[in-house]
């Protein structure tokens, strides 16, 4: 029998939490204009005539007939970008995913204290089910090496899969969203609206998400939490799988694998891998505790992370980067650098809040607010509020910084003229930087840009929420720690 419930506290209809991206207007926008951007992505940077395609770089001269050839525009239109086939298996790949979590060993751990009094269970087998999978691929690739059909399928049906990702998410954001208003107070099951995505507005509440933790009964498989789940698995481990196919199609492509592909690779395989050892960690993040699930965290988790994170291994597929021992070694300092600060601010955070008498954090000031919570004004945490946030922001630069001075065309065979640093593909045709270097940049250093942004927007909403908190205690803390996330800088 289910625990007795007080009645939960459902957002006033006067939605004083208040609009977050740009409100309605900004939502749409976001909603309509990212899927729209992932096909930017996927056709401006491609495998067919370079990176960008060449007419882009000629918008005086450039016509629709010629840009559609450029970048491998379907015979079908519009109807090639998806496929039956293509939507089977990704739906397969979800469902596997999903019987995985059940049947496979795991740790049950209670949530938060939710605003009814009571916890919600999680199983947390992410990581285990991670290495299955891989265990699997890696046994397929020493069987059949890059040829493996995993590999072959992901990189022949890239533009399908993304429709199929991007489809689902939306199919999952208004099955969602209509569901939530089934939800009634005082429910036993603990079910309860955001406070941020009860505006009244149709597309804002889509986007940002009306219930905080839906959850659904799937046949076989059980109770799942949708939010939880898809934050830290199909899209996670699909990061993965897209920079292995990326990898293996650069070994089909010219036969030989490069030491730059390889350490971003390894390097993304590695912080996946590092989540989800820490998958109960996600309990406490905002996205679980604050954050209804909508159409943001759909998308993000379904097709925004695996398709525009691996940016940088697709583009390598086509245009291999020799770095050396000294390009691996500079951006492995890097790396390292921005893992130290990541990891070392969140380890004194959080003995700091476990056990402020411990040795190690015996000598950090701090506020004592009113709410009887300590802010710490010295050690990591004194240099600046989000110093972890540019820990984080180092360690993305290693993902972008092995593609050099990106960009690239693929000519006919011989059409470079002996140019130098041509690559001579298997098909015969060779891949030249040409008028396209630094243009490339635009594609494999986008993700440095949006998690800059992302960890900002972030920065804001944190103060907007201990503002609220801590009242005139976080404006004397912020006196005293006056930089946001860079030092000096901001």
């Amino acid at each position: 029998m289910a625990p007795k419930s007080k009645p939960a506290k459902q957002p006033s209809s006067g939605f004083a939490h208040g609009y977050e991206f740009g409100g309605p207007l900004g939502t749409s926008a976001i909603t309509f204009g990212l899927p729209i951007l992932c096909y930017v992505f996927a056709f401006g940077c491609n495998d067919v005539s370079g990176c960008p395609a060449p007419s882009l770089l000629s918008p005086k001269t450039l016509t629709l007939e010629r840009l559609k050839a450029d970048v491998g525009w379907p015979e079908d239109g519009i109807w090639g970008l998806a496929s039956w086939e293509a939507t089977g298996y990704t739906v397969a790949y979800f469902f596997l995913s999903a019987l995985l979590y059940r049947i496979l060993p795991a740790t049950e751990v209670e949530g938060t204290v939710l605003s009814t009094g009571g916890r919600l269970k999680y199983r947390f087998n992410a990581l285990a089910s991670a290495l299955f999978t891989l265990v699997i691929c890696i046994a397929g690739t020493i069987a059949q090496g890059a040829e493996f059909p995993l590999w072959t399928f992901i990189a022949d049906n890239y533009l399908q899969i993304l429709t199929a990702d991007i489809l689902i998410a939306y199919a999952v954001a208004a099955f969602v969203y209509v569901r939530s208003f089934s939800v009634k107070p005082g429910n036993p099951e603990h079910r309860l609206l955001a406070a941020g995505g009860c505006s009244g507005n149709l597309i804002y509440d889509f986007y940002m998400g009306r219930e905080l933790n839906p959850r659904v009964t799937i046949p076989i498989i059980g109770e799942i939490d949708i939010k939880e789940w898809m934050e830290v698995r199909p899209g996670l481990l699909g990061w993965i799988l897209f920079n292995c196919a990326f990898v293996a199609k650069q070994y089909r492509t010219f036969g030989f694998v490069s030491d730059s592909i390889v350490f971003i690779a390894v390097v993304q395989a590695v912080y996946v891998i590092d989540c989800l050892i820490l998958e109960p960690a996600i309990l406490t993040t905002i996205d679980i505790t604050n954050d209804g699930f909508g159409f943001m965290l759909s998308f993000g988790d379904l097709a925004w992370v695996p398709f525009i994170y691996s940016q940088q291994t697709r583009y390598l597929a086509s245009h291999p980067v020799a770095l050396g021992w000294l390009g691996i070694a500079g951006v492995s300092v890097v790396l390292v650098a921005g893992f130290a600060v990541f990891r070392l601010s969140n380890l004194q955070k959080n003995i700091f809040r476990t056990n402020p008498d411990d040795p190690r954090v015996a000598h950090i000031s701090y506020i004592e607010t009113k709410t009887g919570s300590r802010l710490m004004t010295s050690g990591w945490w004194g240099v600046a509020r989000h110093i972890n946030y540019l820990g984080d922001w180092l360690q993305a630069w290693p993902y972008s910084l092995p593609t050099g001075f990106a960009g690239y065309t693929i000519l006919a065979a011989g059409g470079s003229s002996g140019a130098e640093g041509a690559v001579a593909r298997l098909d015969g045709r060779e891949v030249v930087q040409g008028p396209a270097k630094y243009w490339g940049m635009l594609f494999t250093y986008f993700y440095i840009v949006y998690f800059a942004v992302l960890l900002v927007h972030r920065d804001g909403r944190d103060d907007d929420k201990c503002s609220k908190k801590y009242g005139e205690d976080w404006e004397k803390y912020k006196k005293i720690v006056k930089y946001k996330i860079v030092p000096g800088i901001y």
